[in-house]
């Protein structure tokens, strides 16, 4: 653990508090390609159909989705096309980053900004309300759950939307493939910003996943357990973890691992993660270690269009991204009680001007509402801890 903290020493920093205590044992991802785990999606066969391209502009977006509306691209003679999915999640607050925001806290030159109290979040809420009052944006997105979501999309009414790489993406191109296969997908980018840029909005930075582990206080084992911890790190850890048993669950061959027809070709059926995570539980259990790429390439990126989906968001711009900063048990409070009410008036409002129970002449009243709430204040908690992240050695 001490030689990978030394060798990537961003890593250790982004699992330890301010003052040095490191607060975790982390599943470190390393690489970048792994910290790229969804974004925008769109009907590959649709686009071929209308000969279109995947859009890039705010603009493109506009056309592509226009022309899903119109253009029965299902070819089924109905005017049953959803342009874009989304759920209660808001997953289009994403298409900020058109206007040069971010939908949410963002760094800018190492100033801390709220996209939402920027003048040109108005532009981007009557841009959606178009969107939304031309039939671009499923009219009944507040009510899409799972399962609604899967049926739209399998149903073949749904031309775009915002997924994971593996949960959605694959697991769509798996279900379609002997229901229809044409159906193909493809990876788009966030639309450009003003200065031509296309800035991301996941988790780039991160270099571990959400998971990890820590020592309980009434450990009696102490030194066995940071021993089993750092087991996990070594090279025979790593393997275990993320291939299995040789022999088993992988071969080795001109110093290259493969997995076995035991993994690939599962006689019980199991999906290959699946039979992954029966040899190796670190492919899907998120235990501390280090992925691989080569397994997260398997598991993930099986199928071509998940490839050029990865490779597409890698594109994107992460500049703007806050790091895992850390507030102290003060600012917590306070900013908690701040934010409560702030992302409960905006959500609301949010949705009201979209489905047009809001006129959009209050705008500027909801751009006022926010700073009256003391957003400053809370910008100044995030500015603070980014500052605070920035100090740590």
């Amino acid at each position: 653990i001490k030689a990978t903290f030394e060798k990537y020493p961003e890593l250790r920093k982004q699992v330890s508090l301010d003052d040095g205590t490191i607060y975790m044992i982390p599943e470190a991802r390393l690489d970048k390609t792994f910290r790229i785990s969804s974004g925008f999606q769109f009907r590959k066969d649709w686009l071929d159909k209308l000969g279109l391209k995947a859009p890039e502009t705010i603009d493109e977006w506009y056309t592509v989705l226009k022309a899903f509306k119109e253009k029965d691209p299902n070819g089924n003679g109905k005017a049953d096309e959803i342009p874009f999915l989304a759920t209660k999640k808001l997953e289009f607050t994403d298409l900020a980053v058109a206007w040069g925001i971010q939908p949410g806290y963002y760094v800018d030159n190492g100033k801390i900004k709220y996209g939402p109290a920027d003048p040109s979040y108005k532009d981007f809420i009557s841009t959606m309300r178009k969107w939304y009052s031309e039939g671009l944006i499923d009219p009944e997105y507040l009510m899409v759950d799972n399962k609604n979501f899967d049926a739209k999309i399998t149903g073949n009414i749904a031309g775009s939307y915002q997924g994971a790489l593996s949960g959605t993406m694959g697991r769509y191109l798996g279900m379609m493939a002997s229901k229809d296969p044409k159906f193909s997908l493809v990876g788009v980018p966030n639309p450009k910003a003003p200065d031509g840029k296309a800035y991301a909005t996941n988790t780039m930075l991160i270099r571990w996943s959400a998971h990890g582990a820590s020592i309980g206080k009434n450990d009696k084992n102490l030194k066995e357990t940071m021993k089993w911890l750092d087991y996990k790190f070594s090279d025979e850890g790593r393997t275990l973890l993320n291939w299995g048993l040789e022999g088993q669950s992988y071969t080795t061959k001109d110093g290259k691992r493969q997995y076995t027809d035991l993994v690939l070709k599962n006689p019980d059926k199991l999906t290959i993660e699946q039979a992954a995570a029966k040899y190796a539980g670190g492919t899907i259990c998120q235990m501390p270690s280090v992925n691989d790429l080569d397994v997260f390439k398997v598991l993930k990126l099986g199928f071509p269009q998940q490839q050029q989906a990865s490779s597409t968001w890698l594109n994107g711009v992460d500049t703007r991204l806050l790091p895992p900063i850390t507030l102290t048990t003060k600012e917590t409070s306070a900013y908690s009680a701040l934010m409560n009410e702030i992302n409960t008036y905006q959500n609301e409002m949010l949705n009201k001007f979209i489905m047009g129970k809001e006129p959009l002449t209050n705008l500027d009243k909801f751009t006022e509402t926010i700073k009256n709430m003391k957003i400053d204040e809370a910008i100044k908690y995030q500015q603070a801890a980014y500052d605070r992240y920035m100090a740590r050695k």
